[in-house]
């Protein structure tokens, strides 16, 4: 098997493992602990050392791993690579049951981001998430993450005998439509507490230690490559687990350089990131301070440091759709497989001027690595993603980059192969410098 086959078996395998933002953070962080990171904790008092590799969480949902250069940290500053760990899907509400003509129960939920909808009818779902397990102490909960693995759930669609006009389109309404149907019911089924229960019984736990939970639905079919030569990735969360993957590898195989190298995986992206965990929040912000005040610096080289600094947000970008092909730009359209596309926009919903676009079309050209550009059609309203948002927190010089694919937001996305292992290879090259 070609290299970038087998890295792209081991992206599927990485993200089959992460049926939510919690499993995405908890597989990076137990590859980081592999390779010799240090976990530091948020409460705890820092001290680093150079070239010491450490990563730190926030909310179990969000991971910041960093190098600590050879130099010094105000002259070389730091080379980060951005991303995020969640994706869109649908949230579990509390008290979700519900019974219909006393035959059926289905869960009540909410969409959670942008999925397409349509993509999650009639396929095996099941749910993932964190729970909240009482303690002692009650300002610090137990928290237990939660995959039930098994395709217990399905959102059917309606015949097309009793819809003849579905496929000329037809509005989804998400309180009607999307909600799952899990079981059949009968006199003896007890419905009360239905999902409770079943959390505890999974975890192996008492009902009554159950203090809340946050739990989100996934489609079980496993990813897979598909194409005559294998040459695509069909999988969910590519966006964005997919640059999770790819900077987590450029991280930890790239060398200690000068420079402190620095991977943030954000969540909360698909919902405007304005949380303690997302790109609008100080998080970031705050541990890079932490970093330059561990190793002995004061604010001032804080800043220094900062004016050293470079930002890769790294996020998929859209590709030529072969049957849609007058919804892209009229002159740059990005296609699969012809490497990673720098992401640009008039309106500034990415970071990317000419001068952090060179960077980036330099480090591609330095290792032979084909680059794209991506804008949308000026008639059409984009999308956004961290790198602006980061920007409001730290204005550090910033490129948005992304693989392109199709379906983008679908249950299951199509990425290009060699598109995966060339951003990687950009990212590890990018972490030399």
């Amino acid at each position: 098997m070609i290299k970038e086959q087998q890295f792209a078996k081991n992206l599927i395998e990485f993200i089959d493992k992460s049926p939510s933002a919690f499993h995405a953070a908890k597989n990076v962080e137990e590859t980081l602990i592999k390779d010799g990171f240090k976990r530091l904790n948020l409460q705890d008092k820092w001290n680093l050392e150079k070239e010491g590799k450490y990563y730190t969480t926030k909310n179990n949902s969000a991971i910041i791993a960093f190098k600590i250069g050879k130099g010094e940290i105000e002259e070389d500053g730091f080379k980060l690579i951005g991303a995020h760990t969640d994706a869109p899907t649908f949230k579990i509400k509390p008290n979700p049951e519900m019974v219909v003509e006393k035959k059926y129960l289905k869960l009540n939920t909410e969409i959670y981001g942008g999925p397409i909808l349509n993509t999650w009818f009639d396929r095996p779902l099941s749910i993932a998430g964190r729970v909240s397990i009482k303690t002692e102490n009650l300002l610090q909960p137990k928290e237990i993450l939660i995959d039930l693995e098994k395709p217990i759930m399905i959102i059917p669609n309606l015949a097309i005998h009793m819809n003849r006009e579905v496929n000329k389109g037809v509005e989804i309404n998400a309180q009607k439509d999307t909600l799952p149907l899990i079981s059949n019911i009968n006199e003896k089924f007890e419905k009360d507490g239905f999902l409770i229960k079943l959390i505890a019984k999974n975890l192996e736990i008492e009902v009554e230690d159950i203090l809340d939970f946050e739990l989100f639905l996934y489609g079980v079919d496993k990813g897979m490559l598909v194409g005559l030569n294998e040459e695509f990735i069909s999988v969910g969360k590519l966006d964005d687990l997919g640059m999770v993957h790819a900077g987590l590898n450029g991280l930890i195989h790239s060398e200690v350089g000068r420079a402190t190298n620095v991977l943030v995986c954000f969540d909360n992206e698909e919902v405007g990131s304005g949380t303690k965990q997302g790109a609008a929040s100080p998080m970031l912000r705050t541990v890079l301070e932490r970093i330059t005040l561990s190793m002995g610096k004061d604010k001032e080289d804080y800043y220094r440091a900062l004016a050293n600094s470079f930002l890769i947000s790294a996020d998929q970008a859209h590709a030529l759709h072969p049957n849609y092909i007058e919804q892209q730009d009229l002159t740059s359209r990005p296609v699969l497989n012809g490497g990673p596309a720098i992401k640009m926009a008039a309106n500034q919903a990415y970071t990317t001027d000419s001068f952090s676009s060179s960077v980036y079309k330099g480090i591609c050209k330095s290792i032979e690595v084909p680059v794209q550009k991506f804008v949308n059609r000026s008639d059409k309203r984009g999308g956004s993603t961290i790198g602006p948002i980061s920007s409001s927190q730290l204005d550090i010089p910033s490129v948005d980059i992304g693989n392109p694919i199709l379906a983008m937001h679908s249950i299951r996305e199509l990425g290009g192969v060699l598109d995966h292992y060339n951003v990687y290879r950009t990212f590890k090259e990018f972490y030399k410098l």
